[in-house]
């Protein structure tokens, strides 16, 4: 199929940027430009901003049951054009077919579900304590126009999970995609112009992300902001917000540590965290990074998990059997060469993988280091990148001080048969998602998010609505 060029949506219209600029898109399988994405001015920014003020007067009057209709319309459509989305999806961000339509079918799950949850935005009613006369409410209105800001790894999923709570909410939106990967993006957002969302309630952008997220945060128009993305632009994005005191949602970088106890299921824990390592070439922000494993079944770990890693297909994501895709640009090919080499050159042993693979397109094959020190930068810096560091340990305790030792606090994982063991570790281990002898199975009715500087709010669960909703009181005398 034709890779399409991808416009500005901009009070339901499809529009060149009014400056005419344009952004490469390339291929991360080979390295070709394959289209272009409008660039927007602050003409455009201002015309979106202005767009979703109206918008949003419009939608904030749509009963729970309208809104609801709008949005599940537009996840049918998701599902019914899923095989030719993944197809733009794989082409320009590399994960696998089936990985990218994976993606979409979550997406359009996840858009049902707050559908749903939309109607159960209640306020109440609270006696008062001298005059039962006089009625007193507690309302929940939508905060306003949002400014979402998503990143290129999960193009429609990461703009589903904000989407989906701040319609359901009464809210509207401008979206700030990702330059690398606009056309599934897009593709999302032509699907509720088609299932009927009125002009104004969604507008979609590209172009400096500085910029934009300067110009757009402190835009009168926009009363909240909602940003996905690594710790250090998040704590500016948060600064600037501040500034003009805008409600701020965060999900922000991790380094998920992986706890294997002694008395683990090693099968089961190699099967679990194999997948999800090399998920989207480890491209998850809840991707397991730091392995910590017990010295007791730290040889049987780790040669199984590199026994994985040499055995995968890495290739184009298009092309049939393949397993692991290229990293979507090439500034992270650099990232790994830098992170394996301080880990080789500290005394880490290799087992499988480090190096690039071939010379198009920004592939690195799948490694796993033992033996990595923690002064390593690859067990103080999320990779982001198909890398595995494990590490020893003999104490439990040792492992969870580890576990908690840096400022992220995103996801975890822990393998343990002991019930006592399992209920120490979601005590004390300081993350805002654990998984016990399981993958991640993030889902849209749980809460999603992190804690210390992997940020603040949730993209699921009934949470995830408080953030697009104002609270306020009002007492009525007759």
């Amino acid at each position: 199929m034709t890779y399409p060029d991808t416009q500005l949506f901009i009070d339901d219209q499809w529009l060149d940027a009014a400056e005419s600029r344009t952004i490469d898109v390339r291929n991360p399988a080979s390295g070709q430009v394959i289209g272009r994405v409008a660039h927007a001015s602050r003409q455009d920014l201002d015309r979106a901003a202005d767009s979703v003020r109206r918008g949003f007067e419009v939608w904030r009057d749509y009963t729970p049951a309208q809104r609801s209709k709008i949005m599940r319309k537009a996840a049918e459509l998701l599902r019914a054009r899923a095989d030719e989305i993944a197809a733009l999806m794989t082409r320009e961000q590399g994960k696998p077919l089936v990985e990218a339509k994976g993606e979409i079918l979550a997406g359009a799950d996840i858009i049902d579900w707050f559908a749903e949850e939309g109607f159960r935005v209640y306020g109440r009613t609270v006696p008062h304590r001298a005059n039962p006369a006089i009625q007193q409410l507690v309302v929940k209105d939508p905060v306003g126009p949002v400014a979402a800001f998503t990143p290129w790894n999960f193009p429609i999923n990461q703009v589903v999970r904000k989407l989906g709570a701040g319609l359901a909410s009464g809210c509207s939106m401008v979206v700030k995609a990702p330059e690398e990967t606009p056309a599934s993006p897009a593709a999302l957002v032509r699907a509720f112009q088609d299932a009927g969302l009125p002009a104004g309630v969604l507008a979609l952008v590209y172009g400096d992300p500085a910029e934009i997220s300067e110009y757009l945060i402190a835009h009168p128009a926009i009363r909240k902001i909602t940003f996905t993305g690594s710790t250090a632009v998040g704590k500016q994005l948060a600064a600037l917000a501040g500034r003009q005191m805008k409600r701020v949602s965060m999900e922000l970088g991790g380094h998920a540590p992986v706890i294997v106890c002694e008395d683990a299921d090693v099968e089961l824990a190699v099967k679990a965290m194999s997948r999800a390592k090399f998920r989207n070439a480890g491209q998850v922000c809840i991707s397991p990074t730091r392995f910590l494993v017990h010295d007791s079944v730290r040889q049987e770990f780790s040669k199984a998990l590199a026994e994985f890693a040499t055995g995968l297909n890495v290739g184009d994501g298009l092309a049939e059997g393949t397993e692991m895709g290229p990293l979507a640009n090439s500034r992270r090919i650099d990232a790994m060469s830098a992170l394996y080499a301080d880990a080789v050159e500290r005394g880490a042993t290799v087992l499988s993988g480090g190096e690039r693979i071939g010379d198009a397109g920004n592939f690195w094959a799948p490694t796993v280091l033992d033996d990595v020190p923690a002064e390593a930068k690859l067990f103080n810096e999320e990779p982001f990148g198909p890398v595995a560091a494990i590490r020893g340990f003999q104490d439990l305790g040792d492992a969870i001080a580890e576990a908690n030792r840096l400022s992220y606090g995103l996801a975890g994982y822990a393998f343990t048969r002991s019930l006592a063991t399992a209920d120490q570790l979601t005590r004390k281990v300081e993350v805002g998602m654990l998984w016990v002898n399981m993958p991640a199975m993030p889902s849209a009715e749980l809460p999603f998010g992190g804690v210390k500087d992997s940020g603040y709010g949730t993209e699921g669960g009934p949470e995830a609505m408080e953030a697009y909703l104002n609270t306020r009181s009002v007492a009525i005398a007759h």
